[in-house]
């Protein structure tokens, strides 16, 4: 059954955020922005879009958020772009409340400066700018009510980083980023670095340069982080026991999962279970 997509935000109270809108910064119109902004988003952040008349761009830094769309769901990790096209629907979320998500968003028309950037053909890709984007965002912001030359001048910077998004693709990234989805949608799987590796035609070196460049953490790290997230989720239901939970995140020891669900958050998930089934009773 298809999902029936709505219109929502929800920002927590401890979420940060500062504006930019045409109003204050004249000069965004020129280079077909909308709005922006620079986000410190904890506790719970949730935008949900049905049929949206304008792109939405997410670029992060720091912490995480889950984006699901009609074609899947898709981790939004740091150093990364999320590309929203208008018409489509989507749903993006903070991904652990305990954690902060820094990132600037923006909201774009449609016009031939973003080109580029709308063809990418994933909804979340590898960044290096990250930081210049933030970067000159908080200049820009800083600026509203300041000098109109410097604005422009930032302006046309951070269309010219956006735009040239498409240059941080590579074949060998595509190819990578292939694999990790397969691997991400079968976790009950015996995943090993050297299965990954031989799936891209890579070395383990190699997979293990192009992965951190890519996620900003190991193979190895980086499956352990997709199963506790899983493991996260499957925990919220009680009709699933740790032993059926641990097969389903490839364990086939649950005492070898109970350690490294653990060792990743401080606690065994029989006590995590037990936090989360009465914070939804308080």
């Amino acid at each position: 059954m298809c999902k029936i997509w709505n219109d929502e935000v929800y920002l927590a109270a401890e979420c940060e955020e500062r504006f930019l809108v045409a109003s204050d910064i004249a000069e965004m119109k020129q280079y077909d922005i909308f709005m922006a902004g620079l986000a410190h988003l904890k506790e719970g952040y949730r935008v949900e879009r049905s049929r949206p008349d304008i792109h939405t761009v997410l670029v992060t830094l720091e912490g995480a958020g889950v984006l699901s769309t009609d074609e899947g769901v898709f981790d939004i990790l740091p150093n990364t772009i999320t590309v929203l096209p208008s018409e489509k629907p989507f749903c993006f979320e903070l991904a652990y409340p305990c954690k902060s998500w820094k990132m600037v968003w923006l909201l774009l028309h449609s016009s031939d400066t973003w080109t580029n950037l709308l063809r990418i053909n994933r909804p979340v890709i590898h960044f290096d700018a990250c930081e210049s984007i933030w970067s000159l965002t908080s200049l820009i912001y800083r600026e509203i009510g300041g000098r109109s030359a410097f604005r422009n001048m930032m302006l046309s910077e951070l269309a010219k980083v956006l735009s040239s998004v498409t240059a941080n693709i590579s074949d060998t990234h595509m190819r990578v980023l292939s694999v990790l989805n397969s691997v991400e949608s079968q976790l009950h799987l015996d995943w090993k670095v050297s299965t990954i590796a031989e799936l891209t035609f890579l070395s383990e070196e190699q997979l293990n340069r192009v992965v951190k460049q890519l996620v900003g953490m190991s193979p190895r790290d980086y499956l352990l982080t997709l199963r506790m997230k899983k493991a996260t989720d499957l925990l919220s239901h009680k009709d699933w026991s740790i032993a059926m939970i641990a097969l389903r995140l490839g364990y086939k020891d649950p005492n070898n999962f109970t350690h490294r669900f653990k060792k990743h958050f401080g606690k065994p998930p029989t006590h995590y279970r037990a936090s989360l089934l009465s914070s939804k009773v308080t």
